[in-house]
């Protein structure tokens, strides 16, 4: 029987930012989508036969979204970003990603948007291609392969390089409108499903370098490197206006969506004005610049990742920036959950979600912003799938929560139950048809 029907009692629909009961949906194996979704009239029995499936009890939600991932990166408190991009092998990186595509599944988070291997080159695209054939469990992946940075301005940094040490490039170099038009058509031909660029970044990191090897003595008299900016190593343009244009236009003109890292108010308004679909990060303040109204004009997503900047940033510091995303939530900007999952443990997402709502934000927002905002933030319909809600001819993702998420913000780590594409993952807290 190519269909089967799902029963709940408690299920959150994004589309109406509310949750139902007694609701039943109809799902199809065959093509992992919802056929029909109808409110039942009728008292169930105590016991639902198979194939049917039960989840009354349980707080169902959409399968969730993280917007902003790395499935070739595993927790920064193991080993530090650049012993990884430098010193393990590839072999051992792709390992552990299909342990983190395990993770994530079972965390509930059936979509990843993946932003840069990290020196893997276009590893994701084949991880994502291993999934989709089935010889993989994990969420669905859309990725970028290899991000975007103009020459030397973002790069595992070392001092032996007159010595002949090499390292992988952890970024595709490109410079100039016609370089970096080439670039995106670079990393489409690869199979990216979406373009990412640095708008911004530390890319002069070795004027003053940091210790980075036991015994290495520290920079006399370097200038204060304070809070999340400062002068010895701060964030600046990689791009100029009109290559950032050129990046997005090219990108469009194939159907891909873009995201763009940009920590400063100047890279964030630049890169909303090219129009890109995302900006992420915007940690520092945007206060006094245009940076929030044009994101609100063009219809930016913001993806804030909250949960990469806790491992780093003092109490002080992220009270200003849970105020600033609480802000831009006020002033009308979208936003997406996306938490730069990799630095931290993969399986751990859902802090991401948390901090949303420690930032003020209603809950039914938030559940928003990790599903359908999340879709959007993959390419919406150039997605070529719809998922992230409740409506006939969208995937059938399910996640079921073992407590209510409305009474307990940790419900959004009690998940008992994860359906992605009319297949059971979890069941009873359960990994199932996984080794």
């Amino acid at each position: 029987m190519d269909t089967f029907n799902v029963h709940t009692d408690f299920l959150f629909d994004p589309k109406k930012k509310a949750f139902s009961s007694n609701t039943s949906i109809v799902v199809s194996r065959e093509s992992g989508l919802i056929t029909k979704v109808y409110e039942r009239k009728n008292a169930l029995p105590q016991t639902i036969n198979e194939p049917d499936i039960d989840l009354r009890g349980l707080c169902v939600l959409p399968g969730l979204v993280d917007a902003h991932t790395h499935i070739l990166l595993h927790a920064y408190s193991e080993a530090s970003s650049t012993a990884q991009m430098r010193d393990e092998s590839l072999v051992e990186r792709i390992i552990r990603a299909t342990n983190h595509c395990r993770a994530a599944l079972l965390a509930g988070f059936t979509t990843y948007r993946d932003l840069g291997t990290e020196g893997a080159y276009d590893a994701d695209v084949h991880i994502r291609n291993a999934v989709n054939r089935g010889l993989i469990p994990g969420p669905r992946i859309y990725c970028v392969s290899e991000a975007l940075a103009s020459s030397g301005g973002y790069e595992t940094r070392h001092e032996n390089a007159i010595g002949g040490s090499q390292v992988p490039r952890i970024s595709d170099p490109c410079d100039g409108v016609v370089g970096v038009r080439a670039a995106v058509r670079r990393r489409l031909g690869a199979g990216a499903d979406l373009i990412k660029f640095y708008a911004d970044y530390r890319k002069r990191a070795l004027r003053f370098p940091g210790s980075s090897w036991p015994g290495c003595p520290e920079i006399m008299f370097p200038p204060p490197q304070e809070g999340l900016q400062g002068d010895r190593n701060p964030n600046l343009l990689l791009f100029d206006q009109d290559e950032m244009d050129a990046i997005v236009a090219e990108a469009k003109t194939a159907r891909a969506p873009v995201a763009a890292h940009a920590s400063t108010a100047e890279a964030v308004t630049m890169a909303a004005k090219a129009g890109v679909t995302t900006v992420e990060h915007g940690f520092l303040s945007m206060e006094g610049s245009e940076a929030m109204q044009t994101m609100l004009e063009k219809g930016t997503i913001f993806v804030p990742t909250l949960a990469v900047l806790e491992l780093f940033a003092s109490k002080a510091a992220m009270k200003d920036v849970l105020a600033q995303v609480k802000k831009a939530y006020d002033t009308g900007i979208k936003l997406a959950c996306g938490g730069d999952t990799g630095a931290f443990a993969h399986g751990d997402n859902a802090r991401e979600l948390e901090l949303f709502l420690e930032a003020g934000i209603p809950l039914e927002e938030v559940l928003y912003s990790g599903t359908v905002r999340g879709w959007e933030a993959c390419g919406g319909d150039w997605c070529g799938r719809k998922f992230g809600w409740i409506e006939e001819g969208v995937a059938a993702d399910f996640v079921g929560l073992g407590s209510d998420v409305r009474k307990e913000v940790g419900a959004l780590r009690n998940v008992k139950f994860v359906m992605k594409d009319a297949r059971v993952w979890k069941s009873g807290g359960q990994a199932v048809g996984m080794v």
